[in-house]
């Protein structure tokens, strides 16, 4: 009987536990400057010029699929009429990033930014449903998307 309650009370301690648990890297991602959401992933980042060059060091986070393989994220500075003026890509490692995870990414851009210039962000990625097919619906599929980001004001 008594090997029985602290069996339930441990039970207990560990489910109460795991509710109150919170994730660094949520914290991490919402505390960043920038932000970006879309139906896949949440994406935040801080721009830092260093020298000539400009580094963008943010975090990521999967909201859509059971998993993301292979997550590249580009960006781009483009000047005012929109020609390229550089372009730099990180893999996300690790490199299976599960539902609601997060990681860390970070590119070095060989330029200095001023702040108004458009930086613009792709990523591609292969999702997962959680299937063991590489098709849809369950398999999932390659996925890419872009969108606009102006540095901001220090």
């Amino acid at each position: 009987m008594l090997r029985r309650l602290i069996i339930a009370v441990s039970m207990a301690l560990l489910l109460a536990g795991c509710s109150t648990y919170h994730s660094t890297g949520r914290q991490q991602l919402e505390a960043l400057p920038q932000h970006y959401s879309q139906f896949d992933l949440k994406l935040a980042w801080d721009t830092k010029v260093v020298g000539n060059q400009t580094l963008i060091e943010g975090m990521v986070q999967n909201v859509r699929y059971a998993s993301m393989h292979d997550l590249e994220i580009w960006v781009t500075v483009l000047d005012p009429a929109g020609k390229v003026v550089a372009r730099a890509m990180t893999f996300v490692i690790p490199m299976q990033l599960r539902i609601d995870e997060t990681a860390e990414f970070g590119v070095k851009l060989p330029v200095a930014v001023t702040p108004g210039m458009k930086l613009r962000f792709t990523y591609k990625y292969t999702g997962n449903e959680g299937g063991s097919g590489t098709g849809t619906p369950f398999g999932g599929g390659s996925w890419m998307q872009s969108f606009d980001a102006v540095t901001p004001a220090r």
